[in-house]
């Protein structure tokens, strides 16, 4: 993956996209990005993230019933385009893999806050997923926003149904509480994610969420590799805009413990990561060299 071109990339599929990950030895870069703004003049969030040198990019808060991405066409004014080809031009742009967010929402959780209501578009269902396979998608992320109630069962559950639909890569798992009153990360709990199918089991970052240790990850990371998945660390605490020498520190600390991919979310400025510590976890976990390519690798390769 670090050191694929454009047309390798778009044109792996879902066991060819693992491999890559795997191969490229805990050096991959996962850029989260919210698709209702725009960094101005027709430039999506996610054109910035693969420039400051992401490998994947992840896409929050897209309806994918509705799959609107602002910035993506030019002339959009009020109206943003959803033409159903919004993906595949969203990979040309880019050049690297593009996934969704979809939420395992569980209306019977047992909820730690008021919960916060969303569109049937970004909830997990047979549908949903259905339609990230028509759209186009290399992977999705089962996973929870804050306040959605997104359970480890029902993320179980829906990794199930995924695999039934989707034919990209399955990521499942929290980066944090969703407000739902259980652990965030158990090992019950990955044991069923792996059973349910999941190709990447995600993790909080060790050093984003109260108590969790280099062990508990050390943990997942033994058990999913035991069961050939891989691991993603997630920074989505708003830590994301601590500063360099944080993401340093995690990003270091987390490849240590033996994660495959390392995320960084879009709650620092609630649309993406600060463009220089997306640069900075980049060259943290694979040197200048190989930060330094995969920003100036051409997309038209």
């Amino acid at each position: 993956m670090i050191s694929a071109n454009t047309s390798e990339m778009l044109k792996m599929n879902a066991a060819e996209l693992k491999q890559s990950i795997k191969a490229s030895e805990g050096r991959v870069v996962l850029s989260e990005n919210v698709v209702g703004h725009e960094m101005g003049d027709g430039i999506t969030t996610s054109e910035v993230a693969a420039a400051f040198g992401a490998d994947l990019i992840l896409l929050n808060g897209l309806d994918v019933l509705n799959p609107a991405i602002f910035g993506l066409y030019p002339n959009e004014g009020a109206v943003v385009h959803h033409d159903g080809k919004s993906i595949q031009r969203l990979q040309h742009l880019v050049g690297r893999p593009i996934g969704v967010n979809l939420e395992p929402v569980d209306v019977h959780a047992d909820m730690a806050e008021t919960r916060l209501e969303i569109p049937a578009g970004r909830q997990a269902s047979r549908a949903t997923l259905a339609e990230a396979q028509k759209l186009g998608f290399n992977f999705v992320c089962l996973t929870g926003n804050p306040g959605t109630g997104v359970t480890n069962d029902q993320i179980a559950a829906n990794v199930k149904v995924a695999k039934d639909v989707f034919s990209g890569l399955v990521i499942a798992g929290k980066m944090h509480g969703a407000g739902v009153n259980e652990p965030v990360v158990s090992l019950p709990a990955v044991k069923a994610f792996l059973q349910a199918g999941a190709d990447v089991i995600l993790v909080p970052a060790v050093g984003t969420v109260p108590e969790l240790t280099d062990e508990d990850v050390r943990a997942v990371v033994r058990l999913a590799h035991q069961h050939d998945a891989l691991v993603m660390s997630t920074i989505g605490t708003s830590q994301e805009g601590s500063g360099a020498r944080y993401i340093e520190a995690v990003a270091v600390r987390n490849k240590i413990n033996g994660v495959d991919i390392q995320h960084v979310g879009d709650a620092a400025w609630g649309v993406q990561s600060p463009f220089e510590n997306i640069y900075a976890l980049s060259k943290a976990i694979r040197g200048e060299r190989h930060a330094i390519q995969r920003m100036a690798r051409s997309i038209n390769r």
